[in-house]
């Protein structure tokens, strides 16, 4: 619809100010990158990347340097004479992107264009992507499954399911409040951790989960923290890996249950602890020095205002900041 290759039903479409909803595709000014590349086989690298300016009638030489530029930063010089079948999956889409990047257009639709591309050259060219859109300061609007482009390219987010928006924001805030469930799945790695069960006060704040183990949530003013309309409510609780601590004293934690260490994933900087608390599997985010064994019983402890709570009919989320009656 932005490219104007699907009509628009209702609303308005405006680019730079201008409204845009019939106007054609080759008036809107706009560069497309498929993640299936769409490379013209019987041209080079070079012909490809420049087609754009050739047809709006730049100068060869402006063509030619806007091309070797692009090819610089795509790390594509090398192969600016040879032809798409000539390449790899990850030249090929490089060639894609770089012939978007010539055009410098006001709008830049991306559909997973990293995808075919190696770890190395993703992250060098998510770098790129970056600093390219700061240079150019056009709108950028990128279609990505992968959370870390997301979270690392968007300077806002829209998460989508089954056509559905289910929340606009930053990054940072989508992290830190996602609307619902789906969202508190999707963004962030490993995944937020999610039990369900029922809150139950006495003295003691548990939540009673669906397998009839308990979790401790401290004592009743830990409440405080959680919200009164969701006592003897079914619930959702989610809490980040890394929102998970080992403890070896309970004295002084609010809130804290047993788990069963399976596997350790230590990823250099930090190691993720993968543990089985029942029929629950969760992860904790942990410093990878003195690690403890698998197989190990261990205490885990956590804050109460750490934790996202959602209703388990509606998935929405709870929100613990609203006024209580």
């Amino acid at each position: 619809m932005i490219a104007g290759l699907e009509a628009i039903s209702a609303g308005t479409l405006q680019i730079d100010g201008r409204t845009v909803n019939d106007l054609p595709p080759k008036d809107r000014d706009i560069a497309m990158v498929f993640q299936n590349y769409a490379l013209y086989p019987h041209m080079s690298v070079a012909e490809n990347m420049g087609f754009g300016l050739r047809l709006r009638g730049v100068a060869r030489a402006e063509i030619e340097r806007h091309v070797r530029e692009a090819a610089a930063v795509l790390e594509l010089t090398a192969v600016l004479e040879r032809k798409p079948r000539q390449l790899s999956g990850g030249q090929q889409q490089r060639v894609a992107l770089g012939r978007a990047l010539v055009r410098q257009p006001q709008v830049f639709l991306l559909d997973e264009p990293l995808s075919n591309l190696d770890a190395r050259m993703r992250m060098t060219m998510r770098t790129e992507l970056v600093r390219l859109h700061r240079r150019l300061r056009a709108t950028m609007i990128y279609v990505t499954h992968d959370q870390l482009e997301a979270m690392t390219l968007g300077q806002r987010i829209v998460v989508m399911r089954g056509g559905e928006i289910q929340q606009i924001d930053t990054p940072m805030r989508i992290y830190a409040r996602p609307a619902n469930l789906f969202v508190a799945g999707f963004l962030g790695s490993p995944a937020m951790n999610l039990l369900r069960g029922r809150l139950q006060v006495g003295d003691e704040v548990h939540l009673q989960l669906d397998t009839g183990l308990r979790v401790a949530l401290g004592p009743a003013r830990a409440l405080e923290g959680l919200c009164t309309a969701c006592t003897g409510r079914e619930i959702v609780l989610g809490l980040r890996p890394e929102d998970l601590r080992v403890i070896e004293d309970a004295a002084g934690e609010t809130a804290a249950f047993e788990a069963t260490l399976e596997v350790i994933e230590p990823v250099g900087s930090e190691a993720y602890l993968h543990l089985r608390m029942g029929a629950h599997e969760l992860v904790a985010r942990v410093a990878p020095d003195r690690l403890p064994q698998p197989g190990q019983r261990l205490r885990l402890g956590f804050s109460v205002d750490k934790l996202h709570v959602f209703d388990t009919a509606s998935e929405q989320r709870i929100d613990l900041d609203a006024p209580r009656p």
